[in-house]
């Protein structure tokens, strides 16, 4: 994407009402959204997280079939999600919103006990040992996720990284957290959730056409 594209990109998400675009400053001396979002959607429905959200296909895909659910997604690159941000205003999805932050300030974001899940879907698996602590899934960010999430809250990692899959499966099992259903190749497991196959992100489909196998694990933190 030329660097034109993506100010004009950057410029239009400052006009969007479901975009949110807060300094690092700015949460550190505490976010006014912080224990309010039901004040930015004006419910009290439930909120759902996709981190590292990319163009936001997984969050308005869900927004759509879930009307009285409210999702947010998150991630650092505004020209990505710069497209589901646009889709959902096209579209009047009211139960959808952007934030451009790191996903290590999640729990200067949101209170305890305010998210009710969080999807996680095809990380950068950051396979080197030196990159251990930017995988979203390391002991660090769980404890973030626990911190945000209802008591019986739930995770999904959705990744075509069969290191990340195994890597993450280990700590769950080795932490002693819930791990509720966890496959290798959802898409070839009839058991497969719906919700999981049911919404592909763009690269998700190319995978698929290669045969290259999806993983999933869905589970809870405990502590």
């Amino acid at each position: 994407m030329g660097s034109k594209n993506k100010l004009k990109r950057f410029r239009e998400n400052e006009t969007f009402s479901n975009v949110i675009q807060p300094t690092r400053e700015e949460l550190l001396n505490g976010s006014p959204l912080k224990g309010n979002w039901h004040t930015h959607f004006n419910n009290n429905n439930p909120i759902v997280l996709e981190l590292g959200c990319g163009k936001g296909e997984y969050t308005i895909d869900l927004a759509r079939k879930n009307p009285n659910i409210n999702y947010i997604g998150i991630d650092l690159k505004g020209s990505r999600f710069w497209r589901g941000a646009k889709t959902a205003l096209e579209e009047n999805l009211t139960n959808v919103a952007f934030i451009r932050t790191q996903i290590e300030l999640i729990d200067l974001l949101f209170n305890e006990n305010e998210v009710t899940e969080i999807w996680i879907t095809f990380p950068d698996p950051q396979i080197k040992y030196t990159r251990t602590k930017h995988r979203l899934t390391n002991a660090e960010f769980l404890k973030k996720y626990h911190h945000v999430l209802i008591s019986d809250g739930i995770v999904n990692l959705k990744t075509d990284s069969e290191f990340m899959h195994g890597y993450t499966l280990g700590l769950l099992h080795g932490a002693g957290h819930d791990v509720i259903y966890a496959h290798h190749d959802i898409y070839k497991n009839p058991h497969t959730p719906i919700e999981v196959t049911s919404t592909q992100t763009f690269y998700e489909s190319q995978y698929l056409e290669k045969g290259k196998p999806i993983t999933y694990i869905k589970f809870r933190i405990r502590y």
